[in-house]
């Protein structure tokens, strides 16, 4: 097999590595260090005919082909694969008058926003800057502004692909919709993806930031957080975060992103002023392009573990598991208020639907290795804890190594992502991070 791999070299205008080239184990090191991935070839695709290359030899072959961007949403479970990178389609095209981007499926979110930002725009972005746009897209995609515009999905107005058989094409609603609808929140599992075209909203003015206090006051901030989420406006957004970073006092923060004049923002969030004793506080007037700097995710690869569930509800139950229990060994437990937009099916939407849950929540630790142990028995008893308020259902971008697609869709959706999945790819030759079948 090494030797067909090696005579990729000849057919891919990008670069391919192998296991023992001087930079293969760094090429093929996904964003969390905690995983290992133990693959046959990392290729870095300078074009879709470089794509359909790769997928000429994995046809031939048995491989099967991963495309991560970023490295964002890796599981580990792709030994033996050949890992495309798509870095080098990084272009970025702002059509200010029809309100749409273009961009190649190696450019970030951060970059967007910049672009997108000098012309009072914005894309549904998530948290992170250094995440990629496409793969965030692809599994649905919310951040910020998803409570005001819904599913980052649902933005898309046409995918450039190369198809299981190597074929370029761009896929929109009038052309292909059944392979449009799967494309939009079904994840990377139907063909390798090298360009998005996508709706951008008006954004002239955004206030947001973090307010911070020590672990003694969580209930009272809590309180907040419950005050500012119940029937607040979709153009307001609020995460509670409580952390405990080793080495550091345990903290309680509310992150907030409002879109609309920040006057107004600032006082639709008055309740923020009333609990005093803040031992950060970033509030202020933000553009889309510092849309990141409200949780100042890290932006660097680290190794981590997490665990992403829908809350039914904040009772007391919940409070006691979510609010008054320790975070250690975690990292951070974030609880994030959803409805607005999400809730609402979307006519021609796609994949991902709306989600009934009014709250996520976000369980995050270290992945090193002293601490996997504790980390995981943290998350079972958390779960195990909060017992019939978590649904079992999951974001698709917050699935975690070890678990399953299937539980980001209903069973009816997930049925025809199958045989969506089936027809377009019957050799299975494409695999997505978390591939909608079995």
């Amino acid at each position: 097999m090494r030797m067909g791999i090696e005579n990729l070299r000849g057919n891919v205008r990008g670069g391919v590595l192998l296991p023992g080239d001087a930079d293969f184990e760094q090429a093929s090191q996904p964003w969390n260090s905690a995983v290992r991935q133990s693959v046959a070839a990392v290729v870095e695709v300078a074009d879709a005919q470089d794509v359909a290359a790769v997928l000429e030899y994995a046809n031939g072959s048995g491989r099967v082909v991963v495309t991560q961007p970023t490295g964002h949403g890796a599981t580990g479970d792709i030994d033996g694969a050949i890992l495309l990178r798509t870095r080098r389609f990084d272009r970025i095209e702002i059509d200010a008058e029809q309100r749409v981007a273009r961009v190649g499926s190696g450019v970030s979110w951060g970059q967007v926003q910049a672009a997108a930002a000098a012309h009072g725009l914005t894309g549904l972005a998530g948290s992170n800057p250094v995440v990629g746009v496409t793969g965030y897209t692809l599994g649905g995609g919310f951040g910020w502004f998803a409570r005001k515009y819904g599913w980052a999905a649902d933005a898309v107005r046409a995918v450039e692909i190369v198809d299981a058989a190597g074929r370029p094409q761009r896929v929109t609603v009038e052309s292909d919709p059944e392979l449009f609808w799967a494309l939009r929140g079904g994840g990377g599992d139907f063909a390798i993806v090298t360009g998005l075209e996508f709706e951008l909203f008006t954004l002239p003015e955004l206030y947001g930031g973090r307010v911070m206090w020590p672990a003694g006051r969580a209930r009272e901030v809590f309180e907040v957080f419950t005050e500012l989420t119940t029937d607040s406006p979709d153009e307001l957004s609020v995460w509670l975060q409580r952390f405990q970073i080793p080495g550091a006092d345990p903290m309680i923060a509310l992150d907030f992103a409002y879109l609309g004049d920040p006057a107004a923002g600032r006082e639709l969030t008055g309740a923020l002023d009333s609990l005093g004793g803040t031992a950060v506080d970033t509030r202020g007037p933000l553009t889309p392009a510092q849309i990141g700097t409200i949780t100042a995710e890290p932006t660097d690869p680290s190794p981590s573990l997490s665990r992403g569930e829908l809350l039914t509800d904040l009772d007391d139950a919940v409070i006691k598991t979510l609010i008054d229990a320790p975070v250690a060994p975690l990292l951070n437990i974030q609880i994030r208020n959803l409805g607005g937009a999400l809730a609402r099916e979307v006519p021609e939407g796609g994949a991902r639907g709306a989600v009934a849950e009014p709250y996520a929540l976000y369980l995050l630790g270290l992945g090193l290795p002293q601490l996997i142990d504790p980390v995981r028995d943290r998350f079972e008893e958390i779960v195990g804890a909060l017992g019939s308020h978590i649904t079992g259902a999951k974001p698709y971008t917050f699935l975690a190594p070890g678990e399953s697609a299937a539980a980001a869709f209903d069973a009816e959706t997930l049925a025809r992502l199958r045989e969506i999945k089936r027809n377009r790819d019957p050799h299975s030759v494409i695999r997505a991070n978390f591939p909608v079948q079995d």
